[in-house]
This record gives C-alpha cells, structure tokens and sequence, in this order.
C-alpha cells in the first residue's frame, strides 16, 4: 500500500472511532425526591458538583431522569418501579421515604441517598462501615438535634412550658419523637406532640396547638412541611408562634429561627458515591457517611414582628442574621 493510501485509510479508521465513541449512549441515573425539585437539601446544584469531582457532568458524558412526589408519599413505589423500568445506572433518593420506595422496588440497581435520619436506625441498612447489598449514602443531623431544637427555644424564651412539636406518622423519622420528649423532660417542659400527614392537618394542628396553650413550636425534619414551608410560616404569624425549624428554607422565607445540618456537604457527598459507583464501585463496600455540620440562623424582622427580643447571647452563636 502506498504511503498516501496508508494515512488516507488510517484516518478513516480513526475517523469511524470518534463517531462511534460520540454514539456511545450516557449512563442515565434516576433522582427520586418527595418533595419539589430544589426543595431539597443542596438541591441539584450540589449533586452536579459531586458528580463533578469524580468526572461526570449532565448531558455530557450522563443524563438523569428526574421524578418527583411533590410532598405525596403513595407516588414513590409507583416513581420507583418507573425507573427501575427504565433501566438507570443509580438511584438517587433526596430523603428517607424515596430511599425506602426505592429499596423496595429493586434489590439490584445501585441506590444513592442523603437522608435526614440515622439510616440503621430505621431499618434502611445493617451497618454503617459495609453497609451490604445495593445500598449506601449519607446521613445528617437533623434527627439527633431534638435536645439542642428545644435548648435554643428556652434560651429564646426561658418562661415557656409547653411546646408543640409537629411529626408526619408517615415518615420513618421516629427516633426524633423519643429523643425531644427526653430532651422535654430534662428542660423541665412539657412536649404537645401533633401530627399533619395531608392537606387540610396542617391548620387543624394549629388549632390544637393554640388550645393546647403551646408557647412555642419544633418542627421535625420532613418532606411534606418542608413543601409547605410558606404555608406554615403563614400560620405561625397568624397565631403568632414562635418556631425553630429543622433546615434553612424555613428562616429564608419568614420562619423565627432555624438549626439543621448544612445541605451542600451532604448533597455534594451524595453526588460523590454516584460517580464512584458509575465508575465501577459497590455500594456495599462504600460506608455510610454522616454530616457534621450545622448552622443556626435566627431571622430578626420575625422576631420584631412577634415582639420578640434576641439574647445577644444567641445572636453570638448565630450563623447567619437575618435583618
């Protein structure tokens, strides 16, 4: 063959490579969430910076289906079953009941979460360093912060006897529940524990909690009021309510007084374990991590409009000071 010939056949060769190479499909992973895209914890931005560490950005070299319940937990199983469908690499759970449907809808398919409750716990995995089968992810504090949530309120309001606390029934993140009522008691406070688990509780347990003669008000961890974050703002200023709540979103749009984990790291971690899974990894062999840090923002035009003064103290500790 002459030389011409060579480097003619040789750069078609090359050339079908790279075409074939650019064909290749993207591994596809599924985002599972209860709550509305970008409710969650970190949100999408914090996941592709993950996802980044290990070499994978979206649309590039993997894409994602994303699938959400909207604060409606009967959707998961049926969302879960969709993605198993539909062959995805990984599933990506933002919380404890979307990792639940997922579990259950698949014991093969590589399954990724960031919760907000202890995940052996619950029954989600048998251990923290291997966890086992197809299942791994990270965990934050928001569940162990019972005692420190009502610590922060007493401070805020030492002459306050009883405070609500509100839970779903339908979310797995009981251990919550035991933890403030102990906390309660050492405080010397008395715990009202209401629930709200579809539309329309929500006022009902405001009612209740003002009949109740409630001080003040803790709100545990969970998708179906982070959703309705605006809507229970709103009717904590109608009763005037002081409140501490469990992440962030909260205090941006109103609410008193917020102490929960940071939502970036977490995510971010999260988006780290995916790529290491698509990269060959079993979640088997990845440990459970946990997220140590936290932040407390106290939200003072709330606290002027409520009528109440901030220690200086508690403003010291603050992270974040909303004016």
């Amino acid at each position: 063959m002459r030389r011409r010939d060579f480097i003619t056949a040789l750069a078609g060769a090359t050339s079908w490579i790279s075409a074939g190479r650019a064909q290749e499909p993207r591994r596809v992973i599924g985002l599972l969430t209860s709550i509305a895209f970008g409710s969650y914890l970190g949100g999408d931005a914090a996941i592709a910076r993950g996802l980044e560490n290990t070499g994978f950005v979206e649309d590039k070299n993997i894409s994602i289906i994303r699938r959400s319940a909207d604060g409606q937990y009967n959707r998961l199983p049926s969302l879960a079953s969709e993605l198993v469908r539909r062959g995805v690499a990984v599933i990506v759970c933002s919380d404890a009941p979307a990792a639940f449907a997922a579990k259950t809808a698949t014991s093969t398919i590589p399954i990724v979460f960031a919760i907000g409750t202890d995940p052996v716990k619950v029954g989600l995995v048998d251990r923290y360093n291997r966890p086992g089968g197809n299942i791994t992810g990270v965990y934050n504090l928001l569940t162990g912060l019972a005692s420190k949530h009502l610590e922060l309120l007493h401070e805020l309001l030492p002459a306050a006897k009883t405070i609500a606390l509100f839970v779903n029934p339908n979310n797995p993140n009981h251990v919550y529940v035991p933890e403030a009522l102990a906390a309660a008691n050492a405080l010397g406070l008395h715990l009202e524990v209401l629930t709200a688990s579809v539309e329309g509780d929500l006022e009902a347990a405001f009612k209740i909690m003002v009949q109740q003669r409630a001080d003040a008000l803790v709100m545990i961890a969970d998708p179906f009021f982070i959703v309705r974050r605006e809507q229970i703002i709103a009717l904590a200023a109608r009763w005037a309510t002081p409140a501490i709540y469990p992440v962030r979103w909260f205090a941006d749009v109103g609410g008193l007084m917020s102490y929960g984990a940071d939502g970036n790291e977490l995510t971010q971690q999260m988006g780290i374990y995916v790529g290491k899974i698509l990269k060959g990894a079993r979640p088997a062999d990845l440990p459970i991590q946990q997220s140590t840090k936290v932040e407390l923002v106290i939200n003072l035009k709330t606290a002027k409009a409520l009528g109440f003064t901030v220690p200086p103290s508690l403003l010291a500790r603050a992270d974040e000071v909303i004016e």
